[in-house]
């Protein structure tokens, strides 16, 4: 088993006024050579949007990109003809495939929304633009890890273009739980969004992250209540 360790304080930042920004891998004004991609994993995004405001229309094309709300709400517009709002509770997916125009704007005047904007090279390129969100407050389980995200329209969770799985898990202190890998050879990339969690001898706080490769199987032990997210992707593709 390998492991890359990336510690809360060590992600890239900005702060807009409109909107403050933490970086996993580089992106934007932020650059670190070690730092370019975990895998299929290119951007990982920690973003907080001042009411009223956001990102207007602007273009991508060939990326798989995952919302994932924490707290708040965004509205979203794209050419594909797609308006909708996204909340915490939710997930939402864009494939860009031939190219896309969209936007995303804080839906509520005075709250920040908070959300984790998630980029993952495609195996396939120049795919048909597609655009989901589905509800995941409803899938949610305690104590044990539930899909996302998944390669497979027929799964729970969105679809992306890729052999990738996502999972989130809320779990009290001192509970145990391992994650099988869904494909021999990817690499596993774990966040945790709140809380303490001991992984593969590393002791994870809020914000951490941490990749693991040359395994199938990682055990996790929570040092207090915590939320984990988990994303399995293929190293090469």
């Amino acid at each position: 088993m390998k492991t890359v360790l990336h510690k809360s304080e060590t992600r890239g930042h900005a702060n807009h006024g409109w909107l403050d920004t933490y970086h996993t891998f580089s992106f934007a004004g932020y650059y670190d050579a070690e730092r370019i991609h975990f895998g299929a994993l290119r951007v990982l995004n920690d973003d907080s949007v001042a009411g009223g405001r956001g990102f207007g229309t602007h273009p991508h094309d060939n990326m798989e990109i995952v919302s994932i709300p924490l707290s708040g709400a965004l509205r979203h517009n794209d050419s594909m003809g797609n308006e909708a709002v996204i909340r915490s509770g939710e997930v939402q997916v864009m494939s860009a495939g031939t190219g896309v125009y969209h936007s995303e704007y804080n839906h509520e005047k005075e709250e920040p929304a908070k959300f984790l904007q998630i980029w993952i090279f495609p195996k396939l390129k120049n795919v048909t633009p597609r655009y989901d969100q589905i509800t995941i407050s409803d899938i949610a389980t305690r104590n044990s890890f539930y899909q996302i995200v998944s390669p497979n329209a027929g799964e729970q969770g969105v679809w992306i273009h890729q052999d990738a799985w996502f999972h989130l898990g809320s779990f009290d202190q001192a509970t145990e739980t391992t994650y099988t890998y869904k494909k021999p050879g990817n690499g596993l990339y774990v966040f945790v969004l709140e809380g303490e969690a001991e992984v593969a001898g590393h002791v994870l706080q809020r914000r951490d992250g941490l990749g693991i490769t040359d395994t199938n199987q990682v055990r996790f032990k929570t040092g207090s209540d915590a939320y984990l997210l988990l994303m399995e992707v293929p190293l090469q593709w």
